[in-house]
């Protein structure tokens, strides 16, 4: 049986010369990069070596990208040290955001009480510039008030205490491409409107590093997060780019890698793996987005020919790699789409209710859909260039015969 993978945007199949470079290295150099000797010596080179090919393609300072494991421990420690260490009060994401990034904003103002406001998002997954504008342009002087028992907390100016105020430092923390619809954000609409209200700026880049072009130099952005299994490297890396002088401090102690920010013995294998991956992704990006554009084309116009009531969930013009639809099917055929493309050597997956044995619909599309629609199967259905019209095929053959 041909196993038809179109589940790009969970993880992606490494690059053959993903595997040759990460081999040659587990094989010949294999020192410590923190050990003066000529091994510890040659794997420094190799580390700074890729540290500095990645912000060459991204347009940054190489002193400005710092290797994590994921992106999620990265949306950690950037948004844990800004409310510790850089004192941001208050900080303005969406609903439709990854849980690392969700989960640790609801975390953070349980901890620290700051304040935190969901920007807007419309029917099809876009963020509404016109409330992000609004929400930084409220009044954000709050006052310090000193309660009995000498514990601080922060409340509005319009309860009228008779305390000083000071201005709140807010973070943006809005991520470029959605895992699960494909909704592309305006990053450097979003970094110019931040730096008019005199807000930090974090963004999640996991799935459009390596998918599109980005130049860090000229986006008014202070964070930014990849992982690189997200474009063909390794799982278990990945990096932040941090711009110089933030004042963020280590999520974690023990070590004077990377600056002292990310202390630990660096996985210089995957770090290495990581790089070439990047380096091959931007080196045939135009080709192989032009490929992938066109099979999801192809897919979408087999759709609307074998299933015409289908809806896309997002926009048509959303990221190339990922299709979210919202599929015709009757309820009794729902539960078990995953379960019997599967059975068929196709792995996709889904958006909505039941993912993995789940009961809960998925966190973006409650956002977008009404409760009826929820309850419809969607699919998500993500590329690489690896894939070929077959598998399209044989995904519509697949869906056909449920």
């Amino acid at each position: 049986m041909k196993k038809v993978y179109l589940d790009n945007a969970s993880t992606t199949q490494l690059r053959p010369e993903v595997v040759q470079e990460m081999t040659k290295v587990l094989s010949e150099d294999y020192g410590n990069p923190s050990s003066t000797h000529s091994l510890g010596r040659n794997s420094k080179s190799i580390l700074e070596l890729s540290r500095k090919a990645i912000a060459k393609q991204l347009n940054a300072s190489a002193q400005e990208i710092i290797f994590t494991s994921c992106g999620t421990e990265a949306n950690n420690w950037i948004l844990r040290s800004a409310v510790k260490d850089l004192k941001v009060k208050r900080i303005i994401t969406s609903k439709i955001e990854h849980h690392a990034v969700l989960h640790t904003v609801q975390s953070l103002q349980n901890e620290f009480d700051i304040q935190v406001d969901y920007v807007a998002v419309k029917p099809n997954g876009e963020i509404d510039m016109s409330d992000l504008v609004d929400l930084l342009s409220q009044e954000t002087h709050f006052t310090r008030k000193i309660s009995s028992d000498k514990m601080k907390k922060w409340v509005p100016d319009d309860q009228n205490l008779n305390n000083s105020t000071e201005e709140i430092k807010t973070l943006v923390s809005l991520m470029h491409v959605n895992n699960e619809i494909g909704t592309v954000l305006d990053v450097d609409k979003v970094g110019r409107i931040c730096e008019q209200y005199n807000a930090l700026f974090h963004s999640d880049m996991v799935q459009s590093v390596g998918k599109t072009e980005i130049d860090l130099q000229h986006l008014h952005i202070d964070f930014m997060v990849a992982s690189a299994h997200k474009f063909h490297g390794p799982k278990g890396v990945g990096f932040a780019f941090v711009k110089k002088n933030s004042g963020l401090q280590p999520l974690f102690y023990g070590g004077e890698q990377e600056k002292g920010l990310r202390p630990g013995t660096e996985a210089v294998h995957q770090i290495a793996g990581m790089a070439k991956a990047l380096d091959v992704s931007y080196t045939n990006l135009e080709t192989e987005r032009n490929h992938i554009s066109d099979l999801k084309n192809y897919l979408i116009t087999q759709l609307e020919i074998e299933f015409p009531s289908f809806v896309i969930n997002g926009t048509s013009d959303g990221i190339y790699t990922i299709l979210n639809v919202l599929l015709p099917f009757s309820d009794d055929k729902t539960a078990m789409i995953l379960f019997n493309l599967d059975m068929k050597g196709i792995a996709a997956s889904r958006g909505s209710a039941c993912q993995s044995g789940s009961i809960k619909p998925s966190h973006v599309l409650a956002e977008m859909l009404s409760n009826e629609d929820l309850k419809k199967p969607s699919l998500r259905i993500s590329f690489s260039h690896f894939n070929t019209k077959e598998d399209i095929d044989l995904l519509i053959f697949g869906l056909k015969s449920i």
